[in-house]
């Protein structure tokens, strides 16, 4: 289908507020450009060839001005989200326009034709700031990894986050399980494992199973596919773009999906028992893991056989400390009968992750048992 013309919107029938991207430009050839880019992306953008009414300028998500506006628009007032757009070749006098318009970015077309998109995508999903990622990693097999990321999910919905829970290890036996929740409805990774590209997030979201008020993305009962490193890739990036918490269970041994889903964390924990040999299982993931996450920190299970301090255990790996979680009675049972670990909102593993996401995640103080 042809892309409208610019003499085809009338500026009367758009109202402010709309949600579409304002394109102001009477460029015939860049407007066509603009108009195909949103059409892609099913962003309904208003278009204009003159400078807009003010009311319009501000309320629009993101401005697409083209560089022939430039002196029409920079009496305008100044504005986040206003993307000045050239047609022709990277001339320093786009730049100073830039400058002075204070533009967000200075845009050569077709060259920044993917970063476009990508930006005008955000637009259309509301996209805002980054979620925060944490990854759990076990220190040795069988630490509690799983189980402490559960309750961190759990922990931040009750805090009254977005939350996402993605489970990195196929062989883990499914983290929709300890939710209690595998037989829920939803897409597992199987399902996700051809996804390339770009990853709606919304749509993501409300494909997934939602345990507990968690959005969680695990495995099915059967064999376990391989999962390129692409696929954690883009559906990582959709996660984080809707903001909040994702939290990501990772194995011990990290494979190039792992390693993935590592190069777009924010921080990590690892989870060791207070036992000499998990120390010493521990400083291999240690070094692993922290080769690629600069923030990775130590959460120590006590108590252990010999009495060593979780002090001691973090500095003999070289980690800071992220704090002590001791024994809760009934965490093996609530499992069983698919209760989510950290519901006991007074129990020790809850208090951790209260603690833990009130010092990373802001807003967490003062969330509320559910």
């Amino acid at each position: 289908m042809r892309a409208p013309t610019i003499d085809q919107y009338d500026p009367t029938v758009h109202e402010p507020g709309s949600g579409g991207p304002l394109i102001l430009t009477g460029d015939e050839q860049l407007a066509e450009h603009l108009l195909k880019l949103c059409a892609a992306v099913g962003a309904e953008p208003q278009l204009l060839a003159t400078a807009p009414p003010r009311r319009l300028w501000e309320a629009a998500p993101i401005v697409l001005l083209g560089d022939d506006q430039y002196e029409r628009c920079a009496e305008l007032p100044r504005r986040p989200g206003v993307l000045l757009l050239s047609g022709g070749p990277d001339h320093c006098e786009v730049w100073v326009r830039g400058v002075q318009l204070g533009a967000e970015q200075v845009l050569f077309l077709p060259d920044a034709q993917s970063w476009l998109l990508d930006r005008i995508a955000d637009v259309v999903e509301g996209v805002g700031p980054p979620a925060l990622t944490v990854a759990v990693l076990g220190g040795r097999g069988g630490a509690g990894a799983s189980t402490l990321a559960c309750a961190l999910a759990v922990a931040a919905v009750r805090a009254g986050h977005r939350t996402m829970l993605i489970d990195g290890d196929p062989l883990g036996g499914g983290l929709d399980v300890l939710l209690g929740g595998e037989g829920a409805d939803g897409l597992r990774w199987p399902d996700l494992a051809d996804a390339r590209g770009r990853v709606n997030s919304a749509e993501l979201a409300q494909a997934l199973p939602v345990l507990h008020r968690i959005s969680t993305l695990s495995w099915d009962r059967g064999a376990a596919p391989q999962v390129p490193s692409a696929a954690m890739r883009c559906v990582l990036e959709a996660a984080r773009r809707r903001g909040g918490l994702v939290v990501l269970d990772l194995p011990r041994q990290l494979d190039p999906v792992a390693v993935q889903a590592l190069e777009q964390t924010d921080t990590g924990l690892l989870v060791i028992p207070a036992e000499v040999r998990a120390l010493a299982a521990a400083g291999r993931v240690a070094a692993t893991a922290g080769a690629r996450l600069a923030d990775l920190r130590a959460v120590i299970r006590q108590p252990g056989p010999v009495g060593l301090r979780g002090a001691e255990i973090a500095r003999g790996l070289g980690l800071p400390l992220a704090g002590e979680i001791t024994h809760e009675a009934g965490l093996t049972l609530d499992a069983e009968r698919g209760r989510p670990p950290g519901q006991r909102s007074g129990g020790p593993l809850a208090r951790f992750c209260a603690a833990y996401l009130n010092e990373v995640l802001p807003g967490t103080e003062g969330a509320t048992a559910s």
